[in-house]
């Protein structure tokens, strides 16, 4: 069930209420029992934790051997810039 917050007109409290979407956005005070209107917000931010919620993990090990290849020169050098040979340089 979301919840709602509310703000009563006549007293100023704010207070929430867990309500089905299906129920019509009405709600008493709880300080003054008088109705309150139902607010508009944000919502809570959505927190994804562990594996399997990225493209990259799915990917296949023939995929990883291949991204992993490509970022290094031809000669089997660590980088470009560590290559003696200006061929790798380019």
């Amino acid at each position: 069930m979301p919840t709602y917050e509310y703000k009563c007109g006549h007293c100023g409290r704010r207070f929430e209420r867990f309500q089905p979407i299906t129920s019509k956005p009405a709600a008493p005070c709880p300080k003054c029992k008088r109705s309150a209107k139902r607010l508009i917000s944000a919502g809570a931010g959505l927190l994804f934790k562990g594996s399997g919620f990225y493209a990259t993990d799915y990917r296949s090990s023939d995929y990883k051997k291949k991204a992993k290849s490509e970022g290094q020169p031809p000669c089997g050098a660590s980088s470009k810039a560590a290559c003696p040979k200006p061929s790798c340089k380019a």
